[in-house]
């Protein structure tokens, strides 16, 4: 069985006069209109190439958000697998080029159809279902840290090992493809240290938030819900950086609050070291949740 051809791609949208409008591209080789794509680059997430290849196609600067899922269908080399993202666009300029000679900003209605493809189309359904983000949180749990048991020092100050470094490396080509406008951390070192070199590279200042963390969000649960609930409705993309202890009990109270199915198990809500939820807020509640298991992948 032939493996398909990976591919990422997007719903590259911005504001209109009366609701979001996106971006479909015209590809004289097929002539066809389709949502901008691309093939998946050796060593690259498929996320990265989502970003790389709408720019290179549309020259337009995107910000990723919910994940859109995938489409399967038969290429002319052979079947072709592409994974989708809404992103919001936030600059850049369209030129037309040897793959794409037009581009039109048309509404969801417009759009889908413009749009050549059913695939497409279905693409276009979901994210006009998640709605355009009133807010965005990337929910990183802290990089692997040192042994515990060889840790005999306050436990806020022990620090990332070196397997840690090396994912918190790995977040720093990660983290920017959603465009983050703030970052906030739980105190111990550990956290603070996972998202340092992000915030080094962007200039962006991190806040220290005690109910991010375990020994805050235990002592008062009521009080860290109600912290959390405000750190995730500022507009824009929030990265939060937290631990295990406290994750997946914000996730369970997210998602039970949400008026959607957003498929997750609230009695085993993961949460690997150095993982992101992708966190989607429209309409007063929580409309997407995409769980990264790596900063790799």
């Amino acid at each position: 069985m032939t493996k398909p051809v990976l591919a990422g791609g997007c719903v590259a949208w911005r504001p209109g006069a009366d609701g979001p409008e996106v971006a479909v591209v015209h590809r004289p080789r097929y002539d066809d209109w389709s949502l901008p794509k691309g093939k998946l680059e050796r060593d690259e997430t498929l996320r990265a190439c989502a970003v790389r290849e709408t720019a290179e196609e549309t020259g337009l600067a995107v910000r990723l958000g919910a994940r859109l899922g995938r489409v399967h269908y038969a290429g002319p080399t052979g079947p072709k697998e592409v994974h989708y993202w809404a992103a919001e666009v936030r600059g850049g300029e369209f030129t037309p080029n040897d793959e794409v000679d037009e581009l039109s900003f048309l509404d969801i209605a417009k759009a889908s159809r413009r749009l050549s493809y059913p695939h497409d189309a279905g693409v276009l359904r979901r994210f006009a279902t998640i709605g355009v983000p009133e807010s965005t949180v990337l929910l990183v749990r802290h990089a692997k840290a040192g042994n515990r048991t060889q840790w005999d020092g306050n436990d806020d100050l022990r620090p990332l090992s070196s397997t840690g470094h090396d994912q918190a490396h790995h977040l720093t080509a990660i983290l920017p493809l959603f465009g983050p406008d703030r970052l906030a951390s739980a105190p111990p070192i550990r956290c603070l240290d996972t998202i340092a070199p992000f915030a080094a590279a962007a200039g962006l200042p991190v806040t220290t938030e005690p109910f991010l963390g375990e020994e805050g969000f235990w002592a008062d649960p009521d009080g860290g819900l109600e912290r959390l609930r405000a750190l995730v409705a500022e507009p824009g993309v929030s990265v939060l950086c937290s631990q295990g202890g406290v994750i997946p009990d914000a996730m369970a109270a997210f998602a039970d609050e949400s008026r959607i199915e957003l498929g997750i198990d609230l009695d085993d809500v993961p949460s690997r070291k150095a993982s992101t939820w992708v966190l989607t807020f429209a309409g007063g509640g929580l409309r997407a949740a995409d769980y990264y298991p790596t900063p790799t992948g």
